[in-house]
């Protein structure tokens, strides 16, 4: 087998945004060399276009891998249609030109026969450079681009309930509907009254839960020291009791490891993952590094400390520049509200994962986000950490998007940003 790469850049007169607005149309009729398209989706949801071209009887399939319309660039895969291609990876980017207008830059990775190789690449380069062209005309024809916002939420009445074993486990309900039920994870400084703004906004798309994780808000501790196995028997507990036969895990910070901790665990019962502000956690840190981090968080502690004491000094490190009062206000009561016991338990946890990911497990659609101002979760490294799992995760589908003007806690920030991406993808695997 042979390998080529193509690598094609182009210019545009109109801004960057009107381009993407016509190239993020993965199935969308805009390449002169298209004559139809049609838009499929798999079992999981994952987008894929099926099409031919113009002078040809040849039906080409190509899935879509990765997704950013903050970065305004998609990736995919080609499924059907190129004879010989062993494989096929390609990636379409819209970026800012130094003196203005957009520079488009379309590439692709294949692996061929010998023989073959060469004449596919040939073929691509001249697909992307059609498609160039178009992109840059269609953009100049229309230059608005139309604002994606979340769909107004109608109110729903929210119930609270107890899952009463021991440990009793609290959560925060919206009405009973059909499908996946989407559970809400909070960070290690917050509680499931962090998401209320989600539980509104996602009511109509999808049944939705908010968790108080084991010794926050109205859940209590168990009686020995936390793991994240118990967290993952915690949920498989919730899944049971409300009666849900697949779920969709969102995740902020500890609550984004703990989710990915359960995919690692029962990939199978996961129609979606959304992890915020985090994914990892300290899975991929040292031991050495672990246990600074730990030592430093218990320093207050073991003064005699509770998280009410040191919750100002936090929440100036969560907050973005942008938070509002009300907002920073609302971070500190619930960082407030945690007790040392509690808190202790999560750090012990945290800084103790008892594995290092393997990406190849997630078989379920994956929604990445954190806000421009995260310090701890910054968007080149959830960024990188998206593209590593486009990359080892089979059939992949992964969206990554940064909360413009946001810190860490993006969803209590700028609700209405996260629940525009939010809502998109749930309504994608609700199906």
């Amino acid at each position: 087998m042979a390998r080529e790469q193509v690598h094609v850049i182009g210019f545009a007169a109109a801004e960057p945004a009107a381009v993407w607005a016509v190239a993020r149309d993965f199935c969308g009729l805009w390449h002169p060399f298209l004559a139809e398209v049609r838009t499929e989706r798999d079992m999981r949801g994952a987008l894929i276009r099926a099409f031919t071209v113009q002078g040809e009887d040849t039906l080409y399939r190509e899935q879509l891998t990765w997704f950013s319309d903050s970065d305004r660039a998609l990736a995919y895969t080609h499924l059907e249609g190129i004879a010989g291609a062993e494989s096929y990876e390609a990636r379409l980017s819209v970026g800012a030109a130094e003196k203005g207008g957009s520079v488009i830059t379309w590439t692709a990775t294949l692996t061929a026969p010998a023989t073959r190789a060469g004449q596919i690449a040939e073929g691509t380069k001249k697909v992307f450079e059609a498609g160039i062209a178009a992109l840059a005309a269609r953009a100049e024809m229309s230059p608005s681009v139309p604002e994606v916002l979340a769909p107004a939420a109608v109110p729903v009445e929210l119930r609270e309930m107890r899952v009463d074993d021991a440990p009793r486990l609290a959560l925060t309900m919206t009405p009973e509907r059909s499908g996946p039920l989407c559970l809400f994870l909070h960070g290690i400084g917050g509680g499931r009254v962090n998401w209320r703004g989600q539980l509104q906004a996602v009511a109509p798309v999808m049944r939705a839960a908010a968790l108080d994780l084991r010794g926050y808000g109205d859940s209590t501790l168990g009686f020995r020291q936390s793991t994240v196995d118990d967290y993952c028997a915690d949920i498989l507990r919730i899944r049971d009791v409300l009666g849900a036969d697949r779920l969709v895990l969102c995740g902020l910070s500890y609550g984004s490891w703990i989710a990915t901790s359960f995919a690692m665990r029962h990939p199978e019962m996961l129609a979606g993952l959304v992890l915020s502000g985090g994914c990892t956690g300290m899975s991929e840190a040292g031991p050495e590094e672990r246990e600074a981090f730990r030592v430093s968080r218990e320093v207050p502690l073991n003064a005699g400390q509770r998280p009410a004491d040191f919750a100002p000094a936090v929440v100036k490190v969560l907050a973005g520049p942008e938070a509002g009062d009300q907002v920073k206000a609302d971070l500190l009561a619930s960082m407030a509200a945690i007790s040392a016991e509690t808190y202790r338990d999560a750090l012990i946890c945290f800084t103790n994962p008892l594995e290092r990911f393997d990406f190849a497990r997630l078989t379920m659609p994956v929604l990445m986000m954190t806000g421009e101002h995260d310090r701890l979760a910054p968007p080149a490294e959830i960024r990188a950490v998206s593209a590593r799992i486009a990359e080892c995760a089979p059939c992949a589908d992964v969206r990554f998007e940064v909360i413009d003007g946001a810190g860490h806690v993006c969803n209590v920030e700028h609700p209405d940003a996260y629940n525009a991406h939010l809502v998109s993808f749930l309504s994608k695997v609700a199906r």
